[in-house]
């Protein structure tokens, strides 16, 4: 009856069973990384500030370059009238809605950052460090402007110069925020989570 038993197992549900599974090879990651003397969670975070520190200096150099060649200069077009660089200073938020609120808009940027940072503690999954990565890094690119820029600390307004037909202007900063945030969603709906573990709804 025993052997009966243990050849049989108990029935599990297929939902469980592959939660099981996840946490077992996550565990199992995390074992090998510890013994290979790198854990896992350091080189993600590692990850995480590389993509931060790359969005940020492209963001950086890019609007020195343009603050330099192309501010009070003619817009220049890059494919016809459909899309063109042309510098302009936004003191709202990003493709320059809520002009009113620059003081605002700057601690909700900070704040994101702060938070950012505290979550890279717990963070083990590559696709999400990635993604605060890209968030990290526009918004550091923004803040800069909003510190340092005119009229004033904490006031500044952002260098935007990426303009398309029909839409407004924006800058690599506001780039690497909506493709982070785009990447956040698209992780959220496959029930990926920033520790690396996958849940089902």
């Amino acid at each position: 009856m025993a052997e009966a038993e243990r050849i049989i197992g108990t029935p599990e549900t297929p939902d469980a069973d592959r939660d099981g599974q996840d946490r077992a090879e996550h565990d199992r990651a995390d074992a090998q990384d510890t013994a290979a003397g790198t854990p896992r969670g350091k080189r993600r975070v590692a990850v995480l500030f590389a993509v931060a520190a790359v969005a940020y200096a492209l963001d950086l150099i890019s609007k020195m370059i343009v603050v330099a060649k192309l501010e009070h200069h003619a817009p220049i077009e890059i494919i016809g009238d459909w899309l063109r660089f042309e510098a302009i200073r936004n003191a709202g938020a990003a493709f320059g809605f809520g002009e009113a609120f620059t003081v605002i808009f700057t601690v909700i940027a900070a704040t994101v950052i702060v938070v950012i940072v505290r979550l890279a503690r717990k963070l083990y999954s590559l696709p999400w460090a990635i993604a605060l990565g890209l968030l990290l890094g526009g918004a550091l690119g923004n803040l800069t402007d909003r510190i340092f820029r005119s009229p004033g600390v904490f006031r500044g307004a952002v260098v935007d110069f990426i303009a398309p037909k029909h839409f407004a202007v924006f800058n690599l900063a506001d780039s690497a925020i909506v493709c982070g945030g785009i990447l956040i969603v698209l992780l959220s709906f496959r029930g990926l989570d920033p520790d690396g573990t996958v849940h089902k709804d």
